[in-house]
């Protein structure tokens, strides 16, 4: 993972150097691509905004709700699991409802802060089978739609469908980025974590450090298909920084310059009543903290 900015040097300090993964932070940020303008523009055309977006400290999100969703449930913040302000979630490392004040930054349509918003909870995180993180708002989305006329973004509830054009709308950056969805992987493994049914962007995609998080938007349904997390930098085979992709007989590729996010869809089935994360619930699948042991 190499999307996130300046969280990653206390990450690095907390989990030890040498064992997190590819968003460890450079020095200084990088610049904006030169293509952020028409990437936006052609966002704009298909009716893609940042209205819903959030900036992180050290990486994007996005206030989303599921299909089900109810107003005055609190609302939900997705990022990474990489994102974390406590560091990075080791491979089968699974956290649920962990108390969290973080803030985010509210964006409206035109990428201007429309407000800051205050977690009560981190309602879960893994870097296990994908890359996510939940946040639960101290808000509800009536609320957030009231005061800032802001609507959550829906998460799409369904597989994300190869060929089908995308945004990644990067609150951090306040940049967009549109391409093509060009397939999956069966499997992606950058340094010990690995990831299942990982989106691989066509290369118009050139996400940078900072877009960690972002919600990827498709431009037929207008919902988050994906979040954005990780790209091959250098080359290398599924090293920090350069993922591969593993296919079912274990064939490795790498594609340099490639980058890739996580779908989103299984996320659904695991919201129940009140925005609260239930693993049990029928369908879920997303990873359970592992069993204490007495």
């Amino acid at each position: 993972m190499k999307k996130a900015l300046a969280g990653g040097l206390l990450a690095l300090t907390l989990v030890g150097f040498g064992s997190a993964p590819a968003i460890a932070v450079p020095d200084s940020a990088p610049s904006k691509p030169a293509v952020g303008e028409a990437a936006a523009g052609e966002a704009a055309k298909k009716g893609v905004d940042f209205a819903g977006t959030v900036a992180l400290s050290n990486c994007s999100g996005s206030v989303v709700r599921m299909p089900q969703s109810k107003a005055d449930d609190p609302a939900l913040v997705l990022s990474n699991g990489h994102c974390l302000e406590t560091g990075f979630p080791a491979a089968g490392e699974v956290i649920v409802d962990q108390p969290s004040t973080r803030t985010f930054e509210l964006l409206d349509a035109k990428g201007a802060e429309k407000a800051t918003l205050t977690a009560s909870k981190l309602s879960y995180a893994t870097m296990t089978d994908t890359d996510i993180s939940l946040y639960q708002l101290t808000t509800s989305y009536a609320d957030i739609k009231k005061k800032y006329g802001i609507k959550a973004l829906e998460i799409e509830d369904d597989h994300p469908v190869r060929k089908r054009a995308v945004t990644v709308v990067s609150g951090y950056w306040k940049e967009t980025y549109t391409c093509k969805i060009d397939g999956f992987a069966y499997r992606l493994k950058e340094g010990e974590w690995t990831w299942k049914d990982s989106v691989r962007y066509t290369p118009e995609c050139q996400t940078i450090g900072g877009t960690s998080g972002s919600p990827v938007i498709d431009h037929k349904t207008g919902k988050v298909t994906a979040v954005n997390n990780t790209g091959n930098e250098d080359g290398e085979r599924c090293t920090l920084n350069n993922p591969c992709e593993v296919d079912r007989k274990g064939n490795v590729t790498v594609r340099h310059g490639i980058n890739y996010a996580q779908q989103t869809y299984g996320i659904v089935p695991c919201v129940g009543h009140d925005s609260k994360i239930d693993l049990t619930r029928k369908g879920c699948k997303l990873p359970r903290p592992a069993a204490r042991r007495g």
